[in-house]
């Protein structure tokens, strides 16, 4: 009869570390509008005034400073700098990979505009190196199943979106937009206008309206009560949409400036604690995917890791 072998002594399984900047604390505190910056988009067809309008609305919010113009309709907006009477520095771009608009965001960010347009952010999504490129790309990976191809196409997407909403000033885009059709009973029926981007890319916005041929405005969506149900006959940006809505955001709430942020995230005094309390802070306002150049690689990043990358490294270094 054969022996069973000696038992072995197993040794204790190590169970993963948590993470204290992923797995904090789910607190609850009173609610303020503090921090909250104008994010807006304005869709339509080409001729319907959307850059002008765009310009228009950014230039009020910038309350007679300099804003940016992140350009990817070969110049449209600067045809306009004498007639609107607006200061505003432009950065053409040529393709139209979500992670270069991640980049052109961070680089705003470090010259301090206190506003940024993106004109127009359909090209971040069907044109050159766009996330519709990039999904086509991705599904030579999967056997050539475009859908699979959107594992890496969503986080790329998805990510350009949160650097837009979490940029440090106030956002304007515009997006093409085109007729949507659907066949019903065999029958094609016009289902209204829809934006060249991801579908449902309006509700990232605090304020969305499109633009008609007439030059006509209509707010599609608002958080700012002004606004809705609202159409307007050639609007001056800044007079009807700038002002009522930064009224809006001010009226109970106070602007956070990010540098404040940023500069306590690469400070010499920083310890491991005060970092890790400056991430539930900047976590608490919304703020982690505030588009970012690393102070030590020039690369774009986002605040939030930022702080957690040197935390940790400080961490470990203790």
């Amino acid at each position: 009869m054969s022996q069973l072998p000696p038992p072995v002594r197993a040794g204790r399984q190590q169970q993963p570390q948590a993470d204290e900047y992923d797995d904090g604390p789910f607190t609850f505190r009173p609610a303020t509008k503090d921090g909250f910056n104008a994010t807006i988009a304005i869709q339509g067809p080409s001729g319907s005034g959307k850059t002008w309008t765009g310009l228009s609305i950014a230039s009020g919010l910038a309350e007679g400073q300099r804003f940016a113009v992140i350009d990817t309709e070969r110049g449209a907006a600067a045809l306009y700098v004498n007639d609107l009477d607006v200061t505003f520095d432009t950065l053409p771009m040529h393709r139209y990979d979500p992670r270069d608009l991640q980049k052109a965001l961070a680089a705003a960010a470090q010259a301090g505009y206190p506003v940024v347009m993106v004109d127009s952010l359909s090209h971040f999504w069907k044109g050159t190196d766009g996330t519709l490129d990039q999904v086509e790309k991705a599904k030579s990976k999967y056997g050539g199943n475009k859908f699979a191809g959107w594992k890496d196409g969503t986080p790329l997407q998805n990510e350009m979106i949160e650097a837009l909403m979490a940029y440090p000033g106030h956002v304007v885009v515009t997006m093409r937009s085109y007729v949507h059709w659907v066949l019903e009973n065999g029958a094609p029926v016009n289902k209204g206008m829809r934006a060249e981007q991801r579908k449902g890319i309006e509700f990232e916005f605090g304020v969305a309206a499109e633009m008609d041929e007439a030059n006509r405005l209509r707010f599609i969506k608002s958080r700012c009560p002004a606004f809705q149900g609202l159409v307007l006959n050639q609007p001056n940006g800044a007079r009807d949409i700038a002002k009522p809505y930064l009224d809006w955001l001010r009226d109970g709430g106070k602007e956070i400036d990010a540098t404040a942020w940023i500069d306590s995230a690469k400070g010499a005094d920083a310890t491991p604690d005060s970092l890790l309390a400056l991430y539930r802070e900047v976590e608490a306002s919304s703020a982690l995917a505030t588009p970012l150049m690393h102070p030590q690689t020039g690369k774009p990043t986002s605040l939030g890791a930022y702080i957690k990358e040197r935390g940790t490294a400080l961490k470990n270094a203790a």
